[in-house]
């Protein structure tokens, strides 16, 4: 409430101000979600967030759930507010600000922290919170107990922090002395917002760029437009290799199985380029990684485009540029028709062998791991977004999902916690989304299923069950282990019965185990939890069965 009164201000009144001012410039500048974990340090800046219609607000128990669930909202470009109490709770926001900060997606964390006076006395719940989350955020400031001398900072303080935010997350660690209840005074005059200008540093273009024979790569967090993108592959007549998480697999002349197609030798040895030009970051191949190292080390030039951060994991990278730069450079490329077409022709054999593969064993009762990937693709609603997990959900996508596969994901870290409450965070700023993950991840992330009935918030959640982490009976050390000992360290059982988890928090929960009942559920608004059974040997089983029907189409 805002009010005025006569005299020297309450101590009170002034955090109750400050608090105030902050959140009325936060909404000034187009902020419109805040996500609160409970607590008692925190109350004037909850109490100041609550008092205002004009931002959603959303009360989130668990910190670690809360954080991710504020990355799901930063999806949209426009960071979201995360509140926490002082001690533990700001270290729970920890996970979700290292992927905040490595896939550039803006956040606004604001840690209540004990006035000086407390801190380092063994005061209850006080930890040191200065720059605690250190160069995984792009700005910190540690606002000491407001004091109204310094009434004419606020509003710059609060721009200060949105404007930081624009290309990842921000802490600003909030010293609150009790008593914490107050009453909101006259607020300082509105002022002009500020500007942002991001600088990124640019090499020239290596004129060895202009090659006949290359290729594109595009994958997630490029900040590259679709336009951007078909202008560059109108100029070079390159084949076009995206990743879902791009975006941009809804493009002319998209590669969508170069996964399998480059296992396949005397593919992946006749189509080695005489260019690269990557743009955002690396897909989730390795086999199309060590490919493009191949390349490079032939005498290819690899071009970064793009991209949170620096993108150099093999240390090859020529040049970073604009994609500006790169479009004028390219601009006299002499496109080779032969070229394109060859990987053109390569992509639709493949995605076709693909294709047949998964329906044969559709019609024999098996709905796969890939299989499931690719229905998600094909069928969920345009309207609804997708998250997809970490380690195999998001391979699956990518490598058998087609021309309509299209997710976001969790790449910066590459973790599997709190995928379903990124889903959740997109699901309330977009309207719907749906999440593909696996049941490790799925019970990981178990806390983000709290208070999600009550909700009503359309969230899908589709759930590949092989009891464990399917992910590692693909490494070297399936074969090389004793069986109870691979089991130990790395298949790691959990035995947890999902639909019952689903249950237990009032979720509708169905087993699926064909692909039309999947086909049926993705239709279906949430929130609900769909089970698919799955066995982990059965699923390295099938993957070499699609690879191996891409290599006899390739011939």
């Amino acid at each position: 409430m805002v009010g005025k009164s006569s005299g020297d201000p309450q101590p009170c009144d002034v955090q109750a101000t400050f608090c105030a001012t902050l959140v009325d410039e936060w909404i000034r500048s187009g902020v419109s979600h805040a996500v609160i974990s409970p607590g008692s340090r925190s109350t004037p800046m909850a109490i100041a967030l609550a008092e205002r219609d004009d931002i959603d607000l959303h009360i989130v128990h668990d910190e670690r759930v809360a954080g991710f669930l504020a990355l799901g909202l930063g999806r949209s470009g426009t960071a979201a507010l995360l509140l926490c109490t002082s001690g533990t709770a700001a270290a729970n926001f920890f996970p979700a600000v290292v992927e905040a900060g490595l896939s550039d997606i803006p956040m606004v964390v604001l840690t209540a922290d004990r006035p000086p006076e407390l801190r380092g006395v063994g005061a209850p719940q006080t930890i040191d919170q200065t720059d605690l989350y250190g160069a995984h955020v792009r700005w910190f400031h540690e606002a000491e107990v407001a004091n109204v001398d310094t009434r004419n900072d606020w509003r710059p303080l609060a721009q200060q922090a949105v404007t930081q935010s624009a290309q990842g997350p921000v802490q600003m660690n909030l010293a609150f002395r009790e008593p914490l209840l107050g009453t909101s005074q006259e607020l300082p005059q509105a002022i002009e917002p500020l500007t942002h200008v991001l600088e990124q540093e640019t090499w020239p273009v290596p004129e060895a760029l202009a090659q006949a024979r290359g290729v594109i790569l595009v994958g997630g967090r490029s900040g590259v437009s679709a336009d951007d993108v078909r202008t560059l592959r109108a100029a070079t007549g390159w084949p076009l290799v995206a990743d879902p998480i791009s975006g941009f697999r809804h493009l002319d002349g998209v590669v969508t199985a170069a996964e399998s197609m480059l296992r396949h030798t005397p593919f992946a040895q006749g189509h080695l380029p005489d260019a690269v030009i990557r743009i955002g970051r690396p897909s989730t191949s390795k086999t199309l990684a060590q490919w493009t190292d191949r390349a490079v080390a032939h005498g290819a030039t690899l071009v970064q485009v793009g991209g949170p951060g620096v993108i150099d994991p093999g240390r090859n990278v020529a040049a970073r540029c604009s994609i500006a730069d790169v479009i004028d450079r390219c601009d006299g490329v002499r496109p080779d028709p032969a070229w394109t077409l060859s990987w053109e022709s390569a992509d639709r054999a493949a995605d076709q062998a693909i294709l047949a593969t998964l329906v044969k064993l559709n019609r024999t009762g098996e709905l796969t791991e890939p299989g499931v990937a690719r229905l998600v693709a094909d069928h969920l609603p345009d309207t609804v977004e997708l998250v997809v997990s970490s380690s195999m959900p998001v391979r699956d996508h990518e490598w058998f999902g087609g021309a309509n596969a299209r997710a976001h994901a969790n790449r910066g870290a590459n973790g599997i916690d709190g995928v379903t409450s990124t889903a959740l965070g997109l699901a309330l700023g977009q309207g719907s989304a749906a999440v593909l993950i696996g049941d490790l991840a799925f019970v990981h992330d178990s806390n983000a299923l709290v208070g999600l009935a009550g909700r009503t918030t359309d969230l899908r959640i589709v759930v590949v069950d092989n009891d464990g982490g399917g992910i590692f009976s693909f490494l070297p050390q399936a074969a090389a282990l004793p069986t109870e000992r691979f089991e130990q360290l790395f298949g790691t059982p959990h035995g947890t019965d999902v639909l019952a988890l689903a249950a237990a928090h009032g979720l509708a929960a169905i087993d699926v185990s064909t692909a039309d009942q999947l086909v049926d559920q993705l239709a279906q608004p949430g929130p609900w939890v769909a089970r698919i059974a799955s066995t982990r040997s059965r699923n390295v089983e099938v993957h070499a069965v699609l690879h191996e029907a891409v290599a006899v189409a390739l011939g």
